[in-house]
C-alpha cells in the first residue's frame, strides 16, 4: 500500500474522496486537438454568421480545436462551481497540450478540484519519443507523472489516460495501453480509455487490458454514447466490471462528423442510463461532457461545463431517476474510481 492509497490526487495535492462532490470525470480545460501537421494553420474565427456551420463541422476548424485561455477556463469553472460542481478530470494526455501549471492555476483561482491525466492519446498525436523508447520506458514515464509529477513541476497526475485507441488499434497504441496497465498495477491509479469508433472497440480494449494484467474494475471506457447503441451491448460491457462513461452530454446533434453514426441526444442517454440501472449496473456508470473545443464554451455559444448540473440532472429527475441513483452516478462513482488503491 502506497502513500497515495485512499486519496484522490489533484493538481493541488491529495484530497479526501469525500471532498469532491459532483464530479465530471472526462473534461478538458486546456488542450489542442489539431493534428500536429496542421498546427501552423490559424483557422477561422467563430462568429454568429458561421455558428451553425461551425457547430455541425466542428472538427474542420483549427481555431475551434484549441483551448488555451486560462481566463476563459477560470470563468467557466466559476460557473461550474456556482452550479454545484466540486471537481472534474482534465483528461488531456501527452500529445494534445497537457499543461500542469495551467491546470493548477485554474484550480486555485476557481476552487474546483482538478485531476490531471497521463499517458498518451491516439497515435496521430504521439510524440516521436513513443516510437523511440522501449516498453519499460513508456511505463516509467506514466509512473513518474503519477508519483513524482509532470516535467519537473511536482504537479502529479491522478489518473492514467485518456489512453487513445483507434480501430483497429495501431501497434504503438497497443504498447501504450500495455504500459498504462503496468503503471496501473504499480501506482494504484485508474485507467481511462478512449476506444476506437466501432461497436467492437470497447470490449476489445477491455480484453486487451485484461490480457496485459489490468483490472477492469479500475478502468473507465469513455465515449460509450458514440460507440454503443443498444442496451444489450452496453450491459455486456458493464458485465466485465468496468465503468461505462456517457461523456458527450450536451452534444445533441444526430450528425457526427467523425463516423457514419446517428448520435443520441441527452434524453436518449438518460434512457440508456436508466436501463443500465434497472439491469443492476448503477455503480458502474459515469457522466460527463468531454468539453474539448471552443464551441462548447459559454463565450462561443456553448453549453458550458455546468450543462449537466443545470439541465441534465433536472431531466433525469423528470424522467423518473431516483435522486439517490443520481448521487451514485455523479458523486459516489467518480470518487470511488479516482481513489488510489
Amino acid at each position: 500500500m502506497s502513500e497515495r492509497s485512499g486519496t484522490v490526487q489533484t493538481v493541488l495535492g491529495p484530497v479526501d474522496p469525500s471532498s469532491l462532490g459532483h464530479t465530471q470525470p472526462h473534461e478538458h480545460l486546456l488542450c489542442n486537438l489539431v493534428p500536429p501537421q496542421y498546427r501552423d494553420q490559424p483557422g477561422e474565427p467563430i462568429e454568429l454568421e458561421n455558428l451553425a456551420e461551425q457547430r455541425r463541422n466542428w472538427i474542420s476548424n483549427p481555431f475551434n480545436l484549441v483551448l488555451d485561455s486560462e481566463p476563459d477556463a477560470i470563468e467557466e469553472m466559476l460557473r461550474y462551481r456556482g452550479a454545484g460542481g466540486g471537481a472534474l478530470v482534465d483528461a488531456t494526455s501527452i500529445g494534445i497540450a497537457r499543461d500542469p501549471g495551467g491546470l493548477a492555476r485554474i484550480s486555485q483561482e476557481s476552487g474546483v478540484q482538478v485531476v490531471m491525466g497521463s499517458g498518451y492519446y491516439q497515435a496521430t498525436y504521439h510524440p516521436d519519443a513513443v516510437r523511440e523508447c522501449d516498453d519499460a520506458e513508456l511505463c516509467e514515464g506514466i509512473v513518474r507523472d503519477v508519483t513524482e509529477g509532470v516535467d519537473g513541476t511536482g504537479i502529479r497526475s491522478g489518473i492514467i489516460g485518456e489512453i487513445g485507441l483507434d480501430w483497429p488499434m495501431l501497434p504503438d497504441e497497443v504498447r501504450v495501453l500495455r504500459a498504462a496497465v503496468r503503471a496501473q498495477r504499480e501506482t494504484g491509479a485508474a485507467v481511462l480509455i478512449h476506444p476506437g469508433r466501432h461497436p467492437d472497440a470497447p470490449l476489445h480494449a477491455i480484453r486487451e487490458l485484461e490480457e496485459a494484467g489490468g483490472d477492469p474494475e479500475r478502468t473507465i471506457l469513455c465515449h460509450v454514447d458514440r460507440t454503443l447503441f443498444d442496451l444489450e451491448a452496453m450491459c455486456a460491457l458493464a458485465g466485465t466490471g468496468c465503468y461505462l462513461e456517457f461523456d458527450l452530454f450536451g452534444q445533441e446533434s444526430s450528425f457526427y462528423p467523425l463516423a457514419p453514426i446517428d448520435m443520441p441526444n441527452d434524453a436518449t442517454r438518460i434512457d440508456y442510463l436508466m436501463g443500465l440501472c434497472d439491469a443492476g449496473f448503477s455503480e458502474r456508470l459515469l457522466v460527463s461532457q468531454d468539453i474539448c473545443t471552443k464551441l462548447h464554451l459559454t463565450r462561443y455559444g456553448g453549453e458550458s461545463y455546468a450543462h449537466i448540473l443545470e439541465n441534465v440532472l433536472p431531466m433525469m429527475e423528470r424522467k423518473g431517476m431516483d435522486k439517490r441513483v443520481i448521487a451514485t452516478i455523479c458523486v459516489e462513482n467518480p470518487a470511488r474510481v479516482l481513489t488510489f488503491e
